[in-house]
């Protein structure tokens, strides 16, 4: 599939539908207790494949020896069908993408990747911290697009060069991960079809980055089909790259997608089955890897056992845009335990003689087995939720074998009978096992390593380490006082003190209702999406538009202010001064902390988010500053282009005043309140949303007229963060 010009992309139309909404639209995510809360503007959703295309059912008996001749004859003819080309598979440039077993999607915006009081990178942190629970990673998918795309008309491209320290940075940091043998992966948008044009095609200019920076493979986004474009760029550019598509594949594309995840998730009504489901991808090429994924699951038992007895990794999602949604201790164990089994023995698990639902003699107990000439591995996992001991498996003998719990790290002495071996182990409920058949030696690698190791580790059983999940409390950064003032500054006007129900909703498009989504204010227990608290306004001063080119021009000249992380700084001035026209304009490409630096300067403060909602809306809950009738005429008119137009004079519209008198509080820029923060996540929340709004996708920023509605924006560096639609204005207590 190849684009039809830089930003048209061929898409299965199975896969990709395009709806055009002017209001909130609603529909399924991924799971279908998240609501899917979307934008205005133009939606595009993704089909998750069924079941039924995903995986093969197992059998009712994996004695019927029908069975699995039946699954060779599908997969020889499928091959066929698809005219497989092998020699992707073979390329030793690409022979690792056949053991990444765990592979991390990190956000760019986690806390434990990027200092900016440093402006350095620290992988070492986010490595010792990850690892320390989940063991080695193999991989990295480096996130730096969605949730904060869309938010201006940067592509993502754009997104990727606008990265604290550039691309010389990340190349930097793409070097640290792989002397700590971790490859680095990064996403392309198919749906980001809204934002500027890039000058080359996706394929051609996505290539061409990664090269520079020396990443190794690609992750497609909502994706199940790679185009077939990115293959011939990755060679010309003679820098090979992994291709990952988000849903297994169904087509041709398998030969030159080596990686792949398995994002299929349960509905309400087609939950796993208790006899594990065979992956239909893995068994049409078992050296393709799949690393199954789970995001929004708690417990993880159902997905982490498919993907052991399919010989398959796991993609770890915990920081889900901003939303730490954790691991549980003990799933993160089995993760930890499992992949060190499947990491000493990959070459097994490519095995082209691989054979599921191997007969295994206790009910509830399943096994694959995956063959080679020298030894032959089974991966097995008890569904019951309850332990199962005594004799496990019979498999063949011959004199000089030796057979090894894996699990437990022992040698079995099996019970013989002729050229049988009967196995007996212990494996505890919901539990994993692990059988080597080898003729070789304990001193020998990788089983030297692996036995101590695994000997040690299953000392403690996974029913001991917590299936708990919990939230991760957020504090809301302090914003001190200011002078009283008695009067009015020039340019404010005053808010009278008075009683006032907060009442806001947070849009992120992901989280649904858990706890932990969206933001956590003082009066609250947990971050959540929903927020109702009655406040008593002590009265106060506001900004009655928000601060211009003009008025900064002022602040720069009295202070010389320089920011230290200085990229994207005032990006639409030039030679230290804005275009003509423009001084009346709202100020923006400006960040949290250069609006901060103002607003000291000028004895004054940013709002918090309550303060800017009341001034906005009055105390009668009004749904824009006019009333609670849409009225399109009193903002500026939406910005839709793919290039953003210059904003409109801070005054231009009065008849979409605040019935307190304040200006432009809606639809022209965005205006940064409060700071939240967790172990993982700083995020602030904007209000008043930008006349530029992309078409394209549901995917993009959302944004939102309504005031009681608000939007939540990730931050991670000044350079990063500042948007050519954010801006400020500033408030001052008054006596």
């Amino acid at each position: 599939m190849f684009p039809r010009s830089p930003r048209l992309w061929s898409v299965p139309l199975y896969l990709v539908l395009l709806f055009t909404c002017v209001f909130s639209l609603h529909s399924d995510e991924w799971k279908a207790r998240h609501a899917l809360v979307a934008p205005n503007g133009t939606m595009t959703l993704t089909i998750p494949p069924s079941p039924s295309e995903v995986f093969f059912p197992g059998p009712a008996d994996p004695a019927d020896p029908s069975w699995l001749p039946g699954m060779k004859a599908w997969r020889q003819e499928r091959r066929r069908q698809l005219r497989m080309d092998e020699s992707d598979y073979t390329n030793a440039d690409l022979a690792w993408t056949q053991r990444t077993f765990t592979q991390v999607q990190l956000l760019v915006w986690d806390r434990s990747l990027y200092d900016p009081q440093t402006r350095r990178y620290t992988p070492e942190k986010f490595l010792a911290e990850t690892e320390s629970r989940l063991g080695p990673i193999d991989a990295v998918l480096l996130w730096h697009v969605y949730p904060n795309i869309g938010v201006d008309d940067r592509n993502q491209f754009d997104l990727l060069r606008d990265l604290p320290g550039g691309l010389p940075a990340l190349k930097k940091l793409v070097d640290d991960f792989h002397r700590h043998n971790v490859k680095v992966l990064f996403p392309v948008l198919a749906w980001d079809s809204g934002t500027r044009e890039e000058d080359a095609p996706p394929s051609r200019a996505l290539t061409q980055l990664l090269k520079e920076i020396g990443a190794d493979g690609i992750n497609f986004d909502t994706l199940e089909s790679v185009p077939a474009d990115y293959r011939p760029a990755s060679i010309a550019a003679g820098h090979r790259l992994a291709f990952e598509p988000q849903f297994e594949i169904r087509d041709e594309s398998l030969a030159w997608s080596t990686l792949g995840w398995n994002d299929w998730v349960t509905w309400e009504d087609v939950p796993y089955p208790f006899t594990p489901m065979v992956s239909k991808t893995r068994w049409l090429e078992p050296r393709h890897m799949i690393d199954v994924t789970d995001r929004f699951t708690r417990d993880k038992t159902d997905s982490l056992q498919h993907a052991f007895f399919n010989g398959e990794g796991y993609a770890v999602l915990e920081n889900l845009w901003g939303f730490w949604y954790p691991m549980s201790p003990h799933d993160a164990e089995a993760v930890y335990r499992f992949t060190r089994i499947e990491r000493a023995f990959a070459a097994n698990l490519a095995s082209a003689d691989w054979e599921p639902h191997t007969p295994a003699l206790q009910s509830g107990v399943f096994a694959s087995k995956f063959p080679l000439p020298q030894r032959t591995l089974w991966n097995i996992v008890n569904r019951n939720e309850y332990d199962v001991a005594g004799e496990q498996l019979r498999v063949p003998y011959r004199a000089g074998l030796h057979y090894y719990d894996l699990w437990h790290g022992a040698e079995l002495q099996p019970r013989i009978a002729g050229q049988e071996a009967t196995l007996s182990f212990a494996m505890e409920g919901l539990g994993y096992g692990a059988i080597l058949a080898t003729e070789e030696a304990t001193s020998t690698a990788p089983l030297n390593e692996l036995l101590p190791f695994m000997a040690e580790r299953s000392r403690k059983p996974l029913r001991d380490y917590s299936r708990a999940w919990s939230f991760v409390p957020q504090t809301m950064v302090e914003i001190p006082a200011t002078k009283p003032a008695a009067a009015a500054p020039p340019g404010m006007i005053k808010i009278p003190e008075g009683d006032f129900d907060f009442s806001v909703r947070g849009i992120e498009i992901e989280g649904g209702n858990d706890p932990g989504a969206d933001v956590q204010y003082p009066w609250e227990d947990s971050p959540r999406r929903s927020h109702l608290h009655r406040l008593h306004i002590h009265a106060y001063y506001i900004d009655r538009t928000p601060v211009t080119n003009g008025q900064f021009k002022v602040f720069l000249e009295a202070t010389h202010y320089h920011p230290a992380d200085d990229h994207n700084f005032l990006r639409d001035w030039s030679n230290g001064t804005f275009p003509a026209g423009w001084e009346n304009k709202p100020v923006a490409w400006v960040s949290l902390e250069d609006a901060r630096a103002y607003a000291a300067w000028a004895g004054k403060r940013l709002p918090h988010e309550w303060e800017w909602q009341y001034a906005a809306q009055s105390g009668d809950g009004r749904l824009y500053p006019w009333g609670n009738e849409w009225n399109a005429a009193k903002v500026p008119a939406a910005d839709r282009g793919h290039m953003r137009s210059p904003l409109a004079d801070a005054d231009a519209h009065p008849q979409g005043a605040s019935p307190f008198g304040a200006l432009d509080m809606i639809g022209n820029v965005s205006q940064w309140t409060d700071e939240f923060r967790d172990a993982h996540t700083r995020a602030a929340i904007v209000r008043g949303a930008a006349a530029y709004q992309p078409l394209g996708s549901v995917w993009y920023f959302p944004q939102t007229y309504r005031l009681d509605e608000h939007e939540k924006l990730l931050l991670m560096a000044p350079s990063r963060d500042r948007a050519g639609t954010i801006g400020f204005r500033c408030v001052v207590d008054a006596e």
